[in-house]
């Protein structure tokens, strides 16, 4: 039983297809190793999950938060899925902001974990420290968007929606699972297919209710008022992260459309470019000139880098949230759409499908090339919005052979249309918007993802871009090493609390640990965070590794290894077999593993995993 400030000391524990529910308490050691969010799921999935078919009842679907989520914590409001990938068949797990981790706190737990699956379509209701099953097949086959207004009819303004469209329901592999409520217009846990695993229950979402009177309390009040006041001044002062300071608050996420295109690292049209010709008009500077209609926040965070977009008529008219930077780039330049308005309804799409739009731009990139190049007989044409809305709604719902196909995502496809290189992937899932042949950083961070190609593991253009923690030249190897062990590190601790990634362009290990100490009441130093990061980030490789994963996994596609970068800054540059075999045993030293890639077996007893 954990004793500790922050933790509900309850998880949820789901058996849907015997229709039962029990109520754990939380291993205080467990807590103590793991956290909570990313770490805590990645225990239960570790220990129930292995050898289990992603979308087999078998397989489970751990929804968590962390200890301060909920909390008055600077950018805390985070909420974490973690299963077994269906696109990539390893570790998967998948973030989102907005409210709908507070509220789930608020209600009294910190997880519930989906078990089995349902013989019909139900959705949990979660309020009161209770969980009950009910009934869904009004809401099977709705958007989410739909589902979410005819659960707000029902249970009123303040519920929360962490659901599934009908791309969930058809077990699309790259379905995310969409979050809704009365804050926030449409956030994603994203990446690793989490909504095909929640369609594989028949879950059609977790409806939440709870209030924020009802937030657990600090341990040390006194302190951790000092120290959430420091971490605000950090937050508000950083020219990244502070309101009005023409960063994130200003122009979204999207600020860095504009400054990555310019070194010659932004993927365009299936990365055969590193540049594209339109972006300043998918950029954060003219959305906020064109589409924006307001900049709502999540939960307990002064930055507001989210944009609420509307297009008030033509084929395009629609309003949602977003895009963000990492859809305008899949959305926009990896498919050749340089118009604003039709990036924004694609989004839109995609959202009420629920769809991870990284995956989906890589994917349509894959056709798009796969066309050009005459391996399937579709004609799909770069920057042909109408055709990608059509090829959109057809892989949602699986529609024709084409649509069936681009269902299972752009690593599976480019191996059906007859050329596995066609896809721009890692370990089965795709790039996202950033190219490793002018950001050297990602070409390992990339490589050594634990869950596929993934910025958000070890963002490398914090240092080679702005400078966090210490400045990097984007076009060199030299220090990317250290630099990938530390962010990887703490993102791992960062996504156990569960924060927001932002937070770190302002805060560092030591602002973790004090926050974490004075709420819990549990000290920790700052290297303690790197230390639990370390011990997060090699459970999920042991398993990895317990699949078959090893050295010969962390690679990269071979387009950014054999084919110079055409334009910009980076012209010339690629990946050489050389200098990334290196990198890889430079890393493989820091962690303190095999050169094949695994995990010594005293490692993992030294870390507390086995």
């Amino acid at each position: 039983m954990v004793k500790a400030g922050g933790y509900a000391n309850r998880i949820a524990w789901v058996d849907l297809t015997g229709k039962k529910i029990e109520y754990h308490e939380i291993d205080e050691e467990e807590a103590r190793k793991f956290i909570g969010g990313r770490g805590l799921g990645g225990r239960i999935v570790l220990k129930n999950s292995v050898g289990k078919n992603p979308l087999s009842p078998e397989n489970v679907l751990a929804i968590m938060v962390g200890p301060l989520t909920g909390t008055l914590t600077p950018m805390s409001g985070r909420i974490c899925a973690v299963s077994r990938s269906p696109l990539t068949s390893i570790f998967g797990d998948s973030h989102a902001g907005g409210w709908a981790g507070a509220t789930l706190k608020w209600a009294g737990f910190d997880g519930v974990v989906l078990a089995g699956a349902s013989d019909k379509p139900v959705y949990l209701l979660v309020k009161n420290k209770t969980v009950s099953i009910e009934d869904a097949s009004n809401l099977w086959g709705k958007t989410t968007e739909e589902a979410y207004h005819m659960l707000r009819e029902k249970h009123g303004e303040g519920v929360q929606f962490y659901g599934i469209g009908p791309a969930g329901e058809n077990k699309i592999l790259f379905a995310n699972i969409m979050h809704y409520g009365k804050q926030s217009a449409a956030r994603a846990s994203g990446r690793a297919g989490m909504g095909a695993v929640m369609g594989s229950k028949k879950v059609k979402c977790i409806a939440i209710i709870g209030e924020e009177k009802d937030m657990p309390q600090p341990s040390r009040p006194d302190e951790f008022e000092k120290a959430r006041q420091q971490a605000l001044k950090k937050i508000m002062e950083s020219p990244v992260t502070g309101p009005k300071k023409g960063g994130l608050s200003v122009y979204g996420t999207s600020v860095l459309v504009n400054v990555v295109n310019e070194i010659g690292a932004w993927p365009t049209r299936n990365a055969k470019d590193t540049m594209f010709e339109f972006a300043y008009y998918i950029s954060g500077e003219n959305l906020r000139g064109t589409i924006l209609r307001d900049t709502p926040t999540c939960h307990a965070c002064p930055v507001a880098c989210k944009r609420d977009s509307q297009v008030l008529d033509g084929k395009f008219k629609h309003k949602s949230e977003g895009p963000e930077y990492e859809t305008i780039w899949a959305l926009g330049a990896m498919i050749g759409v340089g118009h604003i308005e039709a990036v924004s309804y694609l989004n839109y799409l995609a959202n009420l499908y629920g769809l991870d739009t990284i995956e989906l731009g890589n994917t349509l990139a894959v056709a798009a090339e796969a066309s050009e190049r005459r391996l399937i007989k579709e004609e799909i044409k770069w920057g042909d919005v109408d055709k990608f809305v059509e090829l959109t709604k057809k892989l949602a719902y699986r529609e024709g052979d084409l649509g069936n196909t681009l269902a299972e995502g752009g690593a599976k496809a480019a191996k059906i249309f007859g050329d596995p290189d066609l896809s721009m992937s890692v370990k089965g899932m795709s790039i996202p918007a950033y190219d490793p042949r002018g950001l050297k950083g990602f070409a390992l961070g990339y490589a050594v993802s634990n869950r596929g190609a993934c910025h958000l593991r070890a963002y490398t253009p914090a240092s080679e871009i702005l400078g966090i923690p210490y400045k990097t030249d984007p076009l060199a190897v030299e220090n990317k090493v250290e630099l990938v062990h530390l962010l990887e590190r703490l993102f791992a601790f960062t996504d156990s609390l569960d924060m927001c990634k932002f937070s770190t362009f302002a805060l560092g290990p030591e602002d973790y640990a004090a926050l974490f100490s004075a709420y819990t009441g549990w000290d920790i130093t700052a290297e303690d965070v790197l230390n639990i990061g370390e011990r997060v980030w090699t459970q999920e490789r042991y398993f990895n590794q317990l699949h078959g994963l090893s050295r010969k996994d962390d690679t990269l596609p071979r387009r950014f290894m054999t084919t110079p970068s055409p334009t910009g800054p980076s012209k010339g540059h690629v990946i050489d077999d050389a200098t990334f075999n290196k990198l890889l045993d430079e890393y493989y030293k820091k962690h303190g593993w095999n050169m094949d890639g695994t995990v010594p077996q005293q490692r993992l007893r030294e870390l507390g995993i086995i």
